[in-house]
């Protein structure tokens, strides 16, 4: 049975998507050009009002929508399917709240030192592990799409499937 989600779910996905994707095309290049408060003004309203959307689409999900997977998929599916948006969830957070924490201790004058390295290294390993996570959700997304069960067009509003 097609289940489609609501038009406040679809905003909330690809909205974060969008957000998600300017982030990474504006995102610092070398932390130094924090020294521009303007900039790092910015980037802290940037992560906070990300982790916003973010929270706020997860309560959303979590309270609103059930899953469109079908109800006849095998538990290692819709095991994988979870880990996957947990994950995502999660890396994106990281990602939002590692930035943070480096901006304060930069505003802060602590410019280096082991924390600022283990949160350099969290913020890349977080942007990174979200874009292997990106890749896997995209990848289930068109393995749906060509079995025609209806997950595409459940939160894909183009190339719609006939069910």
């Amino acid at each position: 049975m097609f289940m489609a989600y609501s038009v406040t779910a679809k905003i909330f996905h690809w909205g974060v998507a969008a957000l998600f994707a300017y982030g990474i095309i504006k995102q610092v290049g070398d932390i130094n050009q924090l020294e521009d408060i303007e900039l790092l003004k910015f980037e802290i309203v940037f992560a906070t009002t990300f982790l916003l959307i973010l929270a706020i689409r997860f309560i959303y999900m979590r309270t609103t929508q059930t899953s469109a997977l079908p109800e006849d998929t095998g538990l290692f599916q819709k095991f994988a399917a979870r880990i996957v948006h947990l994950g995502m969830y999660s890396s994106l957070a990281l990602i939002a709240i590692s930035g943070l924490m480096i901006g304060l201790l930069y505003y802060s004058g602590y410019k280096d030192g082991l924390l600022n390295d283990a949160l350099l290294g969290l913020h890349e390993f977080s942007v990174s592990f979200s874009y292997l996570l990106i890749i896997i959700h995209a990848l289930a997304a068109i393995y749906h799409r060509l079995k025609k069960d209806g997950v595409w067009s459940a939160m894909v509003p183009f190339w719609r499937e006939n069910i």
